[in-house]
């Protein structure tokens, strides 16, 4: 009897963890189902570029798994039910189904955060899905040069739009409005760059500001003042999937499902989440920051686990850690910033055009990792899911 996996989303670590299971256990011992409600892989580090016009390569799922024995659901999914070991999902034309799983991997990541303020979810703009960034896409190509275009938020996300539309729309006038220093987590030289290149694009920026109010022609600001927006762009954070927080799963007050190192619920051992939906303990004792610098590693990570636990294996002790931080600003410039284990700068950093080419080569690099998930890993012996489930009273009570 063939062990049940699903795979709910297929963003960078949910289509990395289906392919690495597949590649890890036989498919005669275990049947991997992968949920998604889109046909194509979103490159979500691209989204600002998809904004300001330009066309990203079309990657179906159907050709990215074809051969691997990765069954692709295309459905929604409306609900968990870790007691009964049941995922309920609707089709594109609304007919619905209970889907049952042995093990099943959450990857349903995150959406964009309005945070509750006044005029956000009616006015604004977000970039942290396709079709967002499509119709921002649309409403930045009908504005007239000369108007003004307000970025919300100072972390990666905004700095890689407002520079991506400052460079594609030299003709109008853009700002960037940052709650803290512009750059201030970067080193010396980080911030230095940034500066100069946010001064050579024409970019205004109001640092140590806070957006109170947002409406169609402008923002308001904690201090009072008016700032004028023909289109406001919201990238203040990302919050995660709420269908966790419906369940009995273990999470935090934020929605993220709380996992152990090997990305195993700590209340369901069922259950494995990764990526932004995940609530995991990186070096030093900080948390994971949602990316796809921590996202990749960790969809490995449990998928090793889930296929050690399988098969008998050992369980993969590799610490999740970071190297640097790469960010786009624009097409020619580029900002490597270089951090410790746990995330924070140090003196070193890669900057201009030689920065720009790095950035491409990670955006390109972590699409082929999706693309070729089952390229470059030994198959593991097939072993029978039972054998394991009578020694390992966790994946006992999963199964």
């Amino acid at each position: 009897m063939q062990h049940r996996i699903i795979v709910l989303g297929a963003g960078y670590t949910g289509a990395i963890a289906a392919g690495r299971l597949a590649k890890r256990l036989h498919r005669d011992d275990a049947a991997i189902t992968l949920v998604n409600a889109e046909p194509d892989f979103v490159e979500r580090v691209r989204m600002h570029q998809l904004a300001v016009g330009q066309d990203l390569k079309p990657r179906p799922f159907s050709e990215m798994f074809a051969g691997t024995g990765v069954e692709l659901r295309l459905a929604k999914v409306t609900g968990v039910d870790v007691g009964r070991r049941t995922v309920a999902v609707a089709d594109e034309n609304g007919g619905a189904a209970e889907l049952e799983y042995d093990t099943l991997v959450y990857a349903l990541g995150s959406r964009w955060d309005d945070h509750g303020v006044p005029g956000t979810a009616e006015h604004a703009y977000e970039i942290a899905s396709r079709p967002g960034a499509l119709r921002l896409r649309a409403r930045l190509a009908g504005l007239d040069a000369g108007q003004p275009v307000v970025v919300v938020g100072g972390g990666l996300t905004g700095l890689e739009a407002a520079t991506e539309i400052a460079e594609a729309r030299p003709d109008l006038a853009v700002a960037l409005v940052a709650r803290d220093g512009l750059g201030d987590w970067l080193s010396d030289k980080g911030r230095r760059h940034l500066r100069k290149v946010c001064g050579k694009l024409g970019i205004t920026v109001h640092e140590h500001t806070t957006v109170t109010g947002v409406e169609a022609d402008r923002v308001t600001t904690a201090d009072g003042r008016t700032v004028p927006a023909a289109v406001t762009v919201w990238t203040t954070g990302f919050a995660v999937h709420p269908i966790a927080r419906a369940t009995s799963l273990e999470v935090t007050g934020t929605g993220q499902i709380v996992v152990d190192a090997t990305m195993r619920s700590v209340s369901h051992p069922g259950v494995y989440a990764i990526g932004d939906a995940a609530m995991a303990m990186g070096p030093g004792g900080k948390p994971l920051r949602m990316s796809c610098a921590s996202g990749t590693p960790a969809a490995w990570q449990a998928a090793d686990a889930i296929a050690a636990r399988l098969t008998g294996g050992k369980l993969p002790n590799v610490p999740i850690r970071y190297f640097n931080q790469c960010i786009s600003l624009g097409r020619r410039e580029g900002l490597i910033q270089y951090v410790t284990a746990d995330d924070r700068a140090v003196n070193a950093a890669l900057t201009g055009r030689l920065a720009a080419v790095y950035k491409e080569l990670v955006c390109k690099g972590a699409v082929w990792g999706v693309a070729n998930p089952t390229l470059g890993l030994p198959a593991r012996r097939r072993r029978v899911v039972q054998e394991t489930a009578q020694t390992d009273p966790a994946v006992q009570a999963a199964a």
